[in-house]
């Protein structure tokens, strides 16, 4: 990637030229004899020869932000990153579809032919975008360009490397990771002062900020009344999942060829989890939790970092919180995606180095000043760094989050993801919303998803 280099030259090449010219003007003496003189011309100044003029490459790229300040946030970095390369224009694509829609609209662009030639998806996907060849191995142009794979944390790069034949870590690698992120509680400190309950990081700090300590927070903010709810999150895999987490329970069997959503622990965080919801303390499950949060009627909120710069723009007292701690810990996410490449795309080189250039330590650092996520190198400069970008008050929460055992997110290099978490996420709606039974879940969820395993 040439950053500024025809510029340079051209600078370079008119330095020549004023140090080879004598500054006199050439000029030819008439004859003496009688006859008419012959005509002639001085000769032409001597000039370097111009670059040739090179079409910039247009480089299109996409996220997936969660909400509009996220997504203005990376539109600065795109600008950012455009101004400095010449001979690339860079187009930032916010993407807009929430969840699983989001891959599906990629898969049908790049079929299309109409993707983007840079975009993010979220690391569970990662073995199905390879396994479908239509992200591209990366690996000779990061050996061409020194690239470390141990700058970057060792969970997501395992996925990244891993070989699409063996299923296990090699020399592939498919992109690299963004950033990290794990789960905290957002929470709304004006309405914890009202309801006159304990202030979780208080709790937290004590080692008291428990499953029951949660529930009896949770109440009491719903008893304010009205519109206050003391609790909501999304319906999707990772709230659901992180209960699970907790009670030492998890989605597969150790080595990911199997469900483990029938088991005792997984039965139990999931329990927690309907009980929770069996009440009128929490926004409806499959509601957005976020907007009524951001517009105060909510007490805590499930979240990852991405949402902190929605959050900044409230103006209530707000906070992070770590997640409350069940029978086996706070049962947190490792949550990371890569910026991956379309194998179609015209300009791999250019792409390469756009994705260089995104996930540098430079830009990780702009990225969580303003708010959203955890930068994905391995630096404790940058952890250190990250504390200071506030608010929230209590980064450290996202932080404790990455430091105590947080599961990480993993596609399925041995079965489908996206088959097994449409089938998972309905069975666990119908459980929570009280449509389907627990025990009928626990005796037939595993069966109903093993066509998802290879």
């Amino acid at each position: 990637m040439r950053f500024k280099l025809f510029a340079l030259l051209a600078i370079l090449a008119m330095v020549a030229a004023a140090c080879g010219d004598s500054g006199e003007t050439a000029t030819t003496d008439a004859p003496t004899t009688t006859a008419a003189p012959t005509a002639t011309t001085a000769p032409p100044e001597t000039t370097a020869p111009e670059e040739p003029m090179v079409d910039a490459a247009t480089i299109r790229w996409m996220t997936r932000p969660d909400n509009p300040e996220e997504a203005a946030v990376y539109g600065e970095i795109s600008d950012e990153i455009s101004s400095a390369m010449d001979d690339v224009d860079l187009v930032y694509e916010p993407g807009s579809n929430e969840g699983a829609g989001y891959q599906q609209t990629l898969l049908t662009n790049l079929s299309a032919g109409t993707a983007p030639d840079v975009f993010w998806i979220p690391g569970t996907d990662i073995a199905d975008f390879a396994s479908r060849n239509v992200i591209l191995d990366l690996r000779d142009y990061a050996t061409a360009t020194g690239h470390s794979d141990a700058d970057f944390y060792p969970g997501p790069m395992a996925q990244l490397t891993t070989e699409l034949d063996t299923g296990q870590p090699g020399d592939a690698l498919w992109g690299l990771p963004r950033d990290v992120s794990t789960f905290a509680l957002y929470i709304n400190n004006d309405l914890i002062a009202e309801a006159g309950v304990d202030d979780p990081r208080e709790l937290e700090a004590n080692g008291e900020w428990t499953w029951e300590k949660f529930q009896e927070v949770s109440d009491g903010i719903a008893a304010l009344g009205g519109e206050i709810k003391g609790y909501g999150q999304s319906a999707w895999w990772g709230p659901y999942g992180a209960w699970m987490n907790a009670a030492g329970g998890g989605f597969f069997n150790a080595d990911r060829t199997a469900c483990a959503l029938d088991n005792a622990t997984s039965i139990e965080g999931l329990t927690f989890l309907r009980d929770l919801y069996s009440g009128d303390a929490v926004i409806p499950y499959g509601e957005d939790p976020e907007p009524p949060f951001r517009a105060g009627t909510v007490g805590m909120f499930q979240n990852g970092r991405w949402a902190t710069p929605g959050i900044r723009t409230v103006d209530f007292d707000w906070d992070v919180v770590g997640l409350p701690t069940g029978p086996a810990g706070p049962g947190n996410w490792l949550f990371w995606g890569a910026y991956v490449v379309n194998a179609d795309t015209e300009n791999p080189e250019a792409a390469w180095s756009l994705v260089e250039a995104l996930t540098s330590a430079d830009t990780q650092a702009q990225i969580s000043s303003l708010g959203a996520n955890i930068p994905s190198r391995v630096s404790q400069d940058a952890l250190d760094a990250f504390l200071g970008f506030t608010p929230p008050a209590n980064n450290q929460a996202f932080l404790d989050g990455l430091s105590n055992s947080p599961t990480t997110e993993g596609p399925l290099w041995a079965g489908s993801w996206p088959e097994y978490v449409t089938a998972m996420d309905g069975a666990i709606q119908e459980v929570v919303t009280g449509s389907r039974d627990i025990a009928d879940f626990e005796a037939n969820i595993c069966s109903e998803t093993a066509g998802a395993f290879n």
